[in-house]
């Protein structure tokens, strides 16, 4: 598979699986924290599609365009169908469309999730001070 299909489907993936607005919601409310080391993984990941997909936008708009074929009634078929395939609710680049707008939000929530995990990481570190504090 090529690096262009595997950002693509890598980005479609992500789309798919949860909505950028619900992750960020969960962050902000507390209930999506994530430690340093693995957040900025996950930033990098997502950072690394929405490169690619920057870095290939131009080349991707193409399939929004019908694809030069002869001029037969079956050719313009053709032609038709994979423009709308490839632009419908469901199409390829209507969701690199998506994903593109939407993986900024997906790391801004993780790193709303990192705040959250220092905060609770400070948080049950003073607990087991204090604990132990009541304990000595």
């Amino acid at each position: 598979m090529s690096d262009d299909a595997q950002a693509a489907t890598a980005a479609v993936a992500v789309v798919e699986t949860m909505r950028a607005g619900a992750l960020k919601r969960l962050a902000t409310e507390g209930g999506f924290a994530v430690d340093e080391q693995t957040g900025e993984k996950m930033i990098q990941a997502l950072q690394g599609i929405v490169d690619a997909l920057e870095a290939r936008w131009s080349a991707l708009q193409a399939f929004g365009q019908a694809p030069p074929m002869s001029d037969t009634a079956t050719a313009r078929w053709v032609s038709d169908t994979m423009v709308k395939t490839a632009s419908d609710e469901r199409g390829l680049l209507t969701q690199l469309e998506r994903a593109r707008a939407e993986l900024p939000t997906y790391i801004e929530a993780i790193r709303l999730a990192q705040k959250n995990y220092r905060s609770q990481d400070g948080d049950t570190g003073a607990t087991l001070r204090r604990l132990r504090a009541e304990q000595a």
